[in-house]
This record gives structure tokens, sequence and C-alpha cells, in this order.
């Protein structure tokens, strides 16, 4: 799949992020607006948000997106905390790629150790087996986070640098 990346935001990704995320069929109005302020709140104080992006666009629009940043009052450890590709654009890869290209930028902004957090509901089995795949690692599990039953996972990897000299 052919997909332009860029890392600004423009006031049309507010929408676009809405859309997106809202597609997946994964997540409740509440956390798709927190998607959206995520996005919004870049657009206000852009790198002082603490939120960078990376967009990929196809066809003429943003067919997926990364968010990330920094974890205050750490050395070099980061959050992925969002990232998702709109359902018609889902199973070309375009995911994986936008991981990739994540985990590069937060490689070159001195970043040791990239955490995401999902949930454990059935749902969210592909997403779990998604990580994994990308070589995240299941560190914690934090019974019934969001609801009964329904846990948080914290996955994590070690951000791959360079030897040096190469």
């Amino acid at each position: 799949m052919q997909a332009m990346l860029r890392e600004s935001v423009l006031p049309a990704d507010v929408k676009a992020v809405r859309e997106i995320v809202s597609s997946t069929g994964f997540f409740t109005p509440a956390e798709v607006d927190v998607a959206v302020e995520l996005a919004q709140e870049r657009l206000v104080r852009g790198a002082a948000s603490g939120y960078s992006f990376i967009f990929a666009d196809a066809d003429g629009r943003a067919a997926g997106y990364s968010c990330y940043g920094p974890i205050a009052c750490t050395v070099g450890s980061f959050d992925l905390y969002w990232i998702a590709v709109h359902r018609q654009f889902q199973a070309r890869g375009l995911g994986k790629l936008l991981l990739g290209q994540t985990e590069e930028r937060i490689r070159d902004a001195g970043g040791r150790r990239i955490y995401v957090e999902t949930a454990s509901r059935a749902q969210y089995d592909p997403t779990r087996r998604f990580y994994e795949r990308c070589g995240y690692v299941c560190e914690a599990v934090l019974k019934d986070f969001y609801t009964p039953g329904d846990d948080k996972v914290v996955y994590s990897k070690p951000v791959p640098h360079p030897p040096a000299g190469g």
C-alpha cells in the first residue's frame, strides 16, 4: 500500500482522528473523545503538548495514525498512546508501518523503552497479537482496571539502537 507519512497535525486531522478511531468499532465515545483531545492539544500547544503524531495518508486522506510521547519523570521511556487504522485501510500493513516509524522516531528522540496499554477483552485479542508479533512483551496485567472483568494489559519493548560507530 502506498502511504505518505507526515508528522504535522493539520486542523482537518481532528475530524480525521475521530473518523479513524470510530471506524475501528473498538472504542467507546468517551475514548474517541480522548483521542480527538490529544490531536487538539497538539494543534494548540505544539511540541509543548508532549504528544507527537505520525499520520499515514492514502487515497487523499488520513488512513491511520499513531500518537506517542515521553513519559514524565522518566529517562527515555515513551508511551504509545494511540495507533489506529481506518477500517477501510486495515490488513494492508499500515499499522506495522506506523508502529515501525513511531519506534524510529522514539529512538531518534533518545527513547530506551516503549510502553503500550490495551484491554484484556476478547475483542482486543488481535491487538495483543499484533503487539506480540512486533516484539512487545506483556509486562503487567492490572485486574479489573477498566471495568469488572476487563483488565489493563501493559506491553513494553526496548528501543533498538544501532551499534556505536555503525
